[in-house]
């Protein structure tokens, strides 16, 4: 893998950057118009990270962090937001995030990387500017396979489902098998971790942090129960909004995760109790930063902030939320080399070479 490269387009905190890398695919830069990405991103990976607006990046720009790589990899996540079945109630179409899209088949047709791998919400395919991307990839020559993934299949304890694409010049390519039969629970990944109570943090990893609770809300969550809904609780401590007819069908906020399924889906907010499913399986509180991040797949020592830093709950609660999980990252990253392992045993059965690579599974 010396002569492969791999730029990463919307990196963010380098959820997607984390996975390739760990499946031995070279990532040189990440690029991403958040600058509080940058610590992150370059602190946990060898890799730049650029802060900059796709709109300005030029194919010179990405030629330039190839150098001389023989395989050219592109990929990304264009903000998903635009696409999800929450973002469907309002006018999303004046978004300035719809056009996200077309710069990345922009830069795919000025630079030609030998693959293309893009991710993003499964709502995506629903919309004009997903099957122009597709249509451009497959006007450009690339073989494409597009599927919805259940991410919960490649190891991650979140039920999160992700439209992913994998686009190649070299040839027929496609997503690895699953490598988990079982969903890897909320009790496995952060069932260890040191309690705390609401609106504190650890003192050996302060964002191991959890936001503050009302003593309204704190009152709520000691009697909810886990899987349960703000349904159990006794009638004066249901809201207002809940208790109109309209406010019935959303059972899914104010509630508590159980130990023995996968989390819900971890959204920019998952900090607040209230919303959504996030309240910890049995401590009084909302799950923690850290707590989020390992159910989005991250390693307990990623550092998201430097030592001392401060704790912003959105900021940080948005580079968790938006990422890219790094273990769909990781599957990603191993179906890539081993298409690139594939294409290479052919190319050199063509020219009677053998083929120096490892025959040993990638996924255990």
């Amino acid at each position: 893998m010396r002569e492969v490269a791999c730029i990463d387009l919307f990196c963010g905190a380098g959820g997607l950057t984390h996975g390739l890398i760990r499946a031995g695919v070279p990532v040189v830069a990440g690029i991403d118009v958040d600058a509080a990405c940058r610590y992150p991103f370059e602190t946990n990976n060898d890799a730049s990270f650029i802060s900059k607006d796709i709109k300005e990046v030029t194919p010179a720009e990405l030629k330039r962090l190839y150098g001389d790589a023989k395989i050219r990899i592109l990929a990304g996540c264009a903000p998903c937001q635009p696409f999800s079945a929450y973002s469907q109630r309002y006018d999303t179409l004046t978004s300035p995030r719809w056009p996200l899209l077309y710069q990345f088949a922009r830069l795919v047709k000025s630079v030609r990387p030998d693959i293309v791998t893009m991710e993003n919400v499964p709502l995506v395919e629903k919309h004009a500017v997903f099957d122009d991307f597709v249509a451009t990839l497959r006007r450009l020559g690339y073989k494409v396979w597009q599927n919805v993934v259940d991410c919960t299949q490649y190891g991650l304890p979140q039920t999160r489902r992700r439209m992913v694409i994998l686009a190649s010049l070299i040839g027929p390519i496609e997503l690895i098998l699953p490598t988990h039969k079982k969903p890897r629970t909320v009790k496995s990944v952060i069932g260890k971790l040191p309690a705390i109570g609401a609106g504190s943090s650890h003192e050996g990893d302060t964002f191991h942090a959890s936001s503050k609770l009302s003593d309204l809300n704190l009152e709520r969550i000691r009697v909810s129960r886990p899987g349960g809904t703000w349904r159990d609780w006794p009638e004066r401590l249901i809201a207002e909004c809940h208790r109109r007819e309209t406010g019935r069908t959303y059972p899914g906020v104010y509630g508590r995760m159980t130990w023995e399924d996968p989390s819900p889906t971890i959204t920019t907010q998952f900090y607040g109790f209230g919303n959504g499913r996030f309240g910890h399986p049995d401590q009084d509180r909302a799950i923690s930063l850290r707590e989020g991040a390992i159910l989005q797949g991250f390693p307990k020592k990623y550092a998201f902030v430097a030592d001392g830093g401060p704790t912003h709950f959105k900021v940080l609660g948005r580079m968790i939320g938006n990422a890219v999980p790094v273990a769909l990252g990781e599957a990603i990253g191993q179906s890539i080399a081993r298409h690139l392992i594939i294409g290479t045993q052919k190319d050199q059965k063509k020219t009677g070479g053998t083929a120096d690579v490892a025959r040993k599974p990638l996924v255990a």
